[in-house]
């Protein structure tokens, strides 16, 4: 009968401009930023759209990481052609001119063609490899497959710029929706503070009352510009994932459909990242090539054959001494190595142990992928089951914030009760809206562990 009496009291007593109620519960927010197709709120003025797939396409544009791994592809390809050339017949062509005493001698500095004779001529010479037992062949096979090691580099800083765009693009996103939760946050407690002072004035609530609500108040304030900043960060770390040097802000635009459940067989998954991860495939392409590398190292101990050839003219000449107006001469060589001080063999046994080194390497990404791609499938699952959860969460916090409220207004519950529930409902809201965006990233991530091409 008394809080009967105190709640009637508490109606009669409030004047005009406190008799509305404490604010209630916000609704669910499960789209903070605009959605395609919709108009931009206020705030977001003229701000340039930026979807998710326009924002990959900007940074594997735009990326340096993305210009520098092919850069990269085509040096290797270079150095490729370079080893080549070895099996390719090498030709100069020279002509020479020669106005001397006739027949006068050098006297130091020369230990053949000492005789000088006035004479003019032209003549190409050239050299090529008959057979080294492999050698050059494997160097070649070598940088081969070193270039494509360096295509398959190329390939995994793409998946990785790509990832990367999407953390900075769901962060941000979250960031947003975090600042609106924070921006409804403060004009709900603002409200309620408002009220609560004017029931202090007029002696129905104690300046307990009022403190508890000054320091939530605050309390909003502070998760405002700590959100804020957090968006304003964000934003930033998305331009420069995008390749700009610039600020540029945008309106981040979600797409409005929804996203698919994880995959339901992990194994599929292993399957697949080892057979498609390309940074995988540039440390196996690499271990052949120190394979092919260190073969051919082994391969300078045996001979090798080489011919010559030479050929020209002499439209000028001392007849004297020339018997016909041109040359040409062709020859082998046979080169056998003898002994170095052992430095054929202590090359060979290098690039053997550094090929034995490279396929360890290897072997540790494998099981690195292995649990990537099992842990990335169980964060998955779990932020799948999150969205329902936190849906669930935010519909009881409000529920809960309801009955705090009237709970209060009767006279029934402290300041404390209330205020523990709007920490409550702002908590869930935040959670609730960062559900999606944490699934659709950890999905991103799955992609990226199972070397899905972008």
């Amino acid at each position: 009968m008394n809080k009967r009496i105190y709640a009637m009291t508490l109606a009669l007593a409030l004047p005009a401009a406190a008799q509305t109620r404490l604010p209630a519960a916000p609704a669910p927010m499960v789209a903070i930023p605009a959605r395609a197709g919709t108009a931009p709120s206020a705030s977001a003025g003229n701000l340039p759209t930026l979807t998710l797939q326009q924002a990959e396409q900007m940074a594997m544009r735009n990326n340096p990481r993305i210009h520098v791994g092919q850069l990269l592809a085509l040096a290797q390809h270079q150095t490729y052609r370079e080893t080549r050339s070895a099996e390719l017949p090498t030709a100069t062509l020279a002509a020479t001119g020669v106005e001397a005493e006739e027949a006068t001698r050098i006297s130091a500095g020369s230990l053949t063609a000492s005789r000088l004779f006035e004479h003019a001529g032209a003549g190409v010479s050239f050299t090529q490899l008959i057979y080294d037992f492999g050698h050059t062949h494997n160097l070649i096979l070598s940088q081969k497959l070193e270039e494509k090691s360096s295509n398959a580099n190329a390939l995994a800083t793409a998946e990785e710029v790509v990832l990367a765009t999407d953390q900075a693009f769901y962060n941000a996103l979250l960031a947003q929706a975090e600042l609106d939760v924070a921006r409804q946050t403060v004009a709900t407690r603002h409200t309620t503070d408002q009220q609560i002072r004017v029931m202090t004035r007029n002696k129905l609530k104690s300046t307990v009352d009022q403190a508890f609500a000054d320091v939530d108040f605050s309390q909003a304030q502070l998760l405002q510009l700590d959100a804020q900043n957090n968006a304003d960060a964000s934003m930033a770390a998305l331009d420069a994932i995008l390749g700009l040097d610039t600020g540029v802000r945008y309106r981040l635009v979600e797409t409005t459909t929804a996203p698919p459940p994880p995959p339901a067989n992990v194994g599929y998954l292993i399957r697949d990242a080892l057979a498609q991860r390309p940074d995988l495939r540039a440390l196996n392409y690499g271990t052949q090539s120190e394979k092919k590398y260190a073969r051919a190292e082994r391969e300078q101990m045996l001979p090798s054959i080489t011919a010559a050839g030479t050929a020209g003219v002499v439209p000028v000449r001392p007849d004297s001494y020339y018997t016909a107006d041109w040359w040409g001469g062709i020859g082998g060589n046979i080169n056998l190595p003898i002994f170095n001080g052992f430095l054929y063999n202590s090359e060979a046994q290098e690039a053997k142990f550094r090929a034995q080194a490279d396929a360890e390497v290897a072997r540790d990404l494998r099981d690195n992928i292995v649990r990537d791609v099992r842990t990335s499938w169980l964060q998955a699952n779990t932020a799948w089951r999150r969205m329902d959860v936190t849906a669930q969460l935010l519909q009881e916090a409000n529920l809960a914030l309801e009955l705090a409220q009237t709970r209060y207004k009767l006279g029934l519950s402290s300041i404390v009760e209330l205020s523990q529930a709007q920490l409550q409902q702002t908590s869930a809201q935040i959670q609730n809206s960062s559900a999606e965006y944490q699934y659709r990233l950890a999905l991103s991530t799955l992609n990226y562990e199972t070397g899905v091409t972008p």
